[in-house]
């Protein structure tokens, strides 16, 4: 995203992960649940504002960074998009750290350990569609080769609907509205606070056939159609990110970004197995 190898900056490149996990940790932890010891994680954990002085200073190295090696894409920020060269700064951390570094860290154990811990013959499936669109070169591979492998891409949607990296979502009405159900309706007043629960959304009966199994062929074919109710990215797979909308800005990248990192697994490699937390590859007879 910025154009700067990390190795330019031994701090940056130690601890530049504990760096923004410790960062990630700060602003999610009044909102992750934890169920024991309660009251006293409500009192203790969830009814405060933590003070930005805990992770300021590695907040500041990490700023120092995008100063001096991205200047490029800081320029552009200020040219192209009218913003002053901190705002364009804490945008590309926040892109970099809570949107990239912090989501594909919850997803992709999640895609990995999936495919991995499958007894249904998915990985075959998948290693023949790759080969079948790309052969075994990463010169065939990218972005555009991903539009012919139907079953990569149905995995990724299928895992993002069970298993969002972002199960919550809030916003306040900013106008009277009535949201409705299959069979119901609410009266929703400007102001109003929402809470969004993406997973019982994405596990509605009504739409999906079997919705607490993980079927791998869900969005293959006509399945496409149920692209429309998959709001892993606080909006619908089939709609688009705008500036009124809060779609995440960047769900085409990280659907398109899965299916690469899943296609490539099985150019290299004839099978894996494990779970999320260790996955151990078979490399392919030459």
């Amino acid at each position: 995203l910025l154009g700067a190898d990390p190795a330019l900056d031994p701090d940056v490149a130690n601890s530049g992960p504990l760096t923004i996990n410790l960062w990630l940790g700060l602003q999610l932890l009044p909102t992750v649940p934890i169920l024991a010891f309660q009251p006293l994680v409500e009192i203790f954990l969830h009814s405060y504002t933590y003070p930005s002085a805990l992770v300021s200073g590695g907040y500041q190295k990490l700023y120092s960074f995008i100063e001096r090696h991205g200047k490029e894409v800081v320029q552009r920020g200020e040219q192209e998009f009218g913003l002053s060269a901190s705002d364009s700064i804490n945008n590309l951390i926040f892109t970099l750290g809570f949107n990239a570094f912090g989501g594909f860290s919850l997803f992709l154990p999640t895609l990995i350990g999936t495919i991995a811990s499958d007894k249904t013959g998915l990985q075959a499936r998948l290693r023949d569609e790759v080969k079948q669109v790309c052969g075994s070169s990463s010169s065939g591979l990218s972005f555009d080769s991903l539009k012919d492998m139907e079953l990569v891409n149905s995995v990724v949607y299928e895992t993002l609907r069970m298993n969002p990296p972002v199960q919550l979502q809030y916003a306040r009405a900013r106008k009277d509205f009535q949201l409705a159900s299959h069979d119901s309706a609410f009266d929703i007043k400007k102001g109003e606070l929402l809470c969004g629960y993406q997973p019982l959304a994405m596990r509605d009966s009504n739409v999906f056939d079997e919705p607490e199994s993980f079927k791998p062929d869900r969005f293959v074919g006509k399945g496409k159609e149920l692209l429309s109710y998959l709001f892993w990215s606080n909006g619908p797979q089939t709609g688009s990110p705008t500036e009124s909308n809060k779609q995440c800005a960047a769900k085409d990248f990280v659907t398109m970004s899965a299916s690469l990192i899943v296609a490539r697994i099985f150019q290299r490699y004839d099978s894996i197995s494990g779970d999320s937390g260790k996955i151990t590859a078979v490399e392919k007879a030459n």
